[in-house]
């Protein structure tokens, strides 16, 4: 079984429409380690209610956090710490979809950030959205996982922006394995759509196969 790390080059990018196509496409288990904010309509909630099939399973955070900010600092409203050592990923026999929380460099605490998440044998989807400095933040977040070794694969989400998307290619030489559209709402049925065609097009791609 193969775990996927998603992540964002900031947030609000569209990793937890990409998580649940993801999700519905590979009838994978669902994880977010940390949810900062909107605890009654969490991004596990989010991606659970646009899930069809009844394989996935979904576990909960390790710390669901209050505020609405950078972990670190909402953990220290909440008046806790985060400690990386309690965040362990679930057990399953299923595929893993994890979701981060906004970026790879967010603090989760005062040394540690998402990317500490990020295990060895994990396999990462970096979703990327066009606007100004879009370029230099999705370039900077796929050569660090390159530099320390990690199989990567973009993605990107939002109206398609042509002279952005094939510098991006070109600089980075790594497979772009979908794109997700403007959609005016995202609901079990257009999540069931793109997954379907998300399993048509991997057929030209490695990034999937153990």
């Amino acid at each position: 079984m193969t775990t996927y790390f998603i992540t964002g080059i900031s947030t609000d990018v569209g990793k937890t429409v990409a998580s649940a196509i993801l999700v519905e496409a590979l009838e994978a288990d669902y994880w977010k380690p940390i949810q900062a904010g909107e605890l009654d309509n969490c991004d596990t909630k989010k991606v659970k209610s646009l899930v069809s099939n009844s394989k996935s399973k979904f576990h909960p955070n390790a710390f669901a956090l209050k505020t609405p900010m950078s972990p670190h600092a909402a953990a220290d409203i909440d008046g806790i710490s985060i400690d990386i050592k309690e965040i362990k990923a679930p057990k399953t026999k299923n595929n893993l979809v994890i979701e981060g929380a906004g970026g790879l460099l967010v603090p989760i605490n005062n040394t540690q950030t998402v990317f500490d998440l990020i295990q060895p044998d994990y396999k990462v989807i970096v979703v990327s959205r066009h606007y100004l400095g879009s370029i230099n933040h999705t370039l900077l977040t796929i050569n660090l996982l390159k530099e320390k070794g990690f199989d990567v694969a973009i993605i990107f989400s939002g109206n398609e922006h042509k002279t952005t998307e094939t510098i991006i290619k070109k600089m980075t030489n790594i497979p772009v394995i979908y794109r997700i559209d403007e959609e005016p709402y995202f609901d079990k049925n257009v999540i069931m759509a793109y997954a379907e065609e998300f399993l048509q097009k991997q057929e030209s791609h490695n990034f999937f196969k153990d």
